[in-house]
């Protein structure tokens, strides 16, 4: 292995490593939000008066520990897109990819101003922004992982007669819909509006009448549960609907790639997978109710969600690449590398 294919696969690990630690960022937000410590650090870009990065080691106690680590891991996240953005421009041929690592920078620079204003305007329209562009960014470094990928240089296109794009480009749309609807509420209602699963308040479409909505808060006033409205009992319905739609979705994906005889070893692997988060993801969504947001069980929930987008961008880009004409489309007309990055990644 030559210089610069060492240097592309370095390259291609790091995309990869900040990828993970975006992940992990997501998990911390989340962990932050379920546990409600979101002001626990009420200044911001300071803490407590001091430099972020110099503020004693001794004051990362209860609440505060773990809006101090978001806020450091992020910061450690927005330095390495910087590196990842000239990076991309220095190494990468591809001109859309190199605008994908700009774009990825800019997203980065915004999550940050936003963390800060969700502490000082005190908005939770701002958090829940804020938690949707993290998975959009997420989502960004995906793909570049992917482009860059052996994947990538093993598919070839077929034109029309490749797995379609649209239905997986279908269920991350709705995938990212569903954890937007996720992250209201976790910012908008302390507790879960509905604690009964399978059913809702012991029917399959609750009852949200006037007199009805009475004797579930009296009931939830005996729990020392936060009072709950039509809107907030809908919200969690439409949640669970969209799970629904999206577990048909998916499953009807993987066996229509099972159906073929020409689909791409890469798409198959990424729809077993996806069909494997799919259960976990939905195990977790019922864990999460029967425990009324248990924070460690949430934030497993947001993480299973992130990494189902992200499976979904990559079975889109690879599907797209395959179905695309050779010498006819952008994404083929320029390689990702020279042939012997094949297999590095």
């Amino acid at each position: 292995m030559g210089p610069q294919t060492r240097a592309r696969a370095w390259l291609n690990r790091f995309i990869w490593f900040l990828a993970a630690l975006t992940l992990f960022l997501i998990c911390s937000g989340g962990m932050v939000t379920s546990k409600g410590v979101g002001l626990a650090v009420p200044d911001w870009p300071t803490t407590f008066g001091y430099n972020m990065f110099l503020f004693p080691v001794s004051g990362w106690v209860g609440g505060i520990f773990f809006e101090h680590t978001h806020r450091l891991i992020a910061s450690g996240v927005g330095f390495l897109t910087i590196v990842l953005a000239v990076w991309l421009w220095k190494a990468e041929s591809r001109k859309w990819v190199r605008m994908l690592g700009i774009a990825a920078l800019a997203a980065v620079i915004v999550q940050g101003v936003l963390g800060g204003l969700r502490v000082t305007m005190l908005k939770d329209e701002i958090g829940i922004f804020h938690a949707c562009l993290a998975q959009a960014f997420l989502g960004s470094l995906v793909l570049i992982a992917v482009a860059r990928c052996g994947a990538w240089n093993a598919i070839r296109g077929h034109g029309r007669s490749a797995p379609s794009v649209w239905l997986p480009a279908v269920i991350s749309v709705l995938i990212f819909v569903q954890l937007a609807l996720g992250a209201m509420m976790r910012h908008q209602h302390r507790d879960l509006a509905i604690l009964d699963f399978p059913l809702a308040y012991g029917q399959l479409i609750p009852n949200v009448s006037a007199e009805k909505l009475s004797a579930i808060n009296a009931w939830r006033d005996a729990q020392a549960l936060s009072n709950v409205s039509a809107s907030h009992i809908w919200l969690q319905m439409a949640h669970r609907f969209g799970a629904v739609v999206i577990a048909a979705g998916v499953i009807w994906y993987a066996l229509r790639l099972r159906r073929r005889d020409d689909a791409a070893r890469a798409l198959m692997t990424l729809s077993s997978f996806w069909v494997f988060f799919l259960a976990l993801q939905i195990t977790l969504g019922a864990w999460t109710i029967w425990t009324n947001k248990a924070a460690d069980v949430a934030t497993a929930h947001v993480a299973a969600g992130a990494t189902m987008l992200s499976l979904g961008i990559a079975i889109c880009a690879l599907a797209a690449r395959a179905r695309a004409t050779p010498g006819e489309h952008p994404i083929f007309t320029e390689r990702a590398s020279l042939p012997e990055e094949a297999h590095a990644l």
